[in-house]
């Protein structure tokens, strides 16, 4: 079943665009692959990165959307990304970087394309845990730069995922926001009312 990619907003992906463009912005930028890439380097696959700031016992808090990440591929690879945030004069890139993340996105990205059903893609970091999930949202038409994981959404943690989490397993919300919950929540203290 097809994938969905939601469109990226325009001024996010010329921002991307000008900044690979930029020999300053390439040459200053932390990442060794995207410098030494042969030949053109082309955005692609722009997610929504929807930012999870807090889980409490009854559950998630809403998400914000924190930016958009373009996969930055050399030829048919990807060997960086690029993220764009939302300022007060409106979409302006933010750093190329690279790592496990990458590869770790493309992997899952396969994997959601062999699903019987389809899903909009996005990503969803859980900063408490140092967490990043692909977010396979359920309703394809949805606006991808708003929402809350339903029920029903399927989240795949990325490797390296938090110690006793699968990376690249994918979970129903019901399943992965209990575990989620329980890791981020502080114990009561002895003695002190539960």
């Amino acid at each position: 079943m097809p994938l969905h990619v939601p469109p990226a907003p325009a001024p996010a992906l010329r921002t991307v665009l000008t900044a690979l463009g930029s020999p300053t912005a390439v040459r200053e930028a932390r990442t060794p692959s995207l410098r030494l890439a042969q030949g053109p380097v082309t955005p692609e696959l722009p997610l929504p990165v929807h930012v999870l700031d807090r889980i409490t016992p009854a559950g998630a808090s809403a998400t914000r959307l924190a930016g958009w990440r373009f996969l930055i591929h050399s030829g048919d690879r990807a060997v960086a990304a690029a993220d764009t945030m939302l300022t007060p004069d409106g979409w302006a890139f933010s750093r190329f970087f690279e790592g496990p993340y990458i590869t770790a996105t493309e992997h899952a990205l396969r994997q959601a394309e062999t699903m019987q059903q389809p899903y909009q893609a996005r990503l969803l970091s859980v900063p408490e845990l140092y967490m990043l999930t692909l977010w396979l949202h359920g309703d394809c038409t949805a606006d991808g730069a708003s929402g809350h994981p339903a029920a029903t959404d399927l989240l795949v943690p990325l490797a390296p995922a938090p110690p006793g989490i699968a990376a690249h397993r994918p979970y129903l919300v019901t399943e992965l926001l209990p575990v989620l919950t329980h890791r981020v929540t502080p114990a009561p203290l002895l003695g002190s009312p539960a």
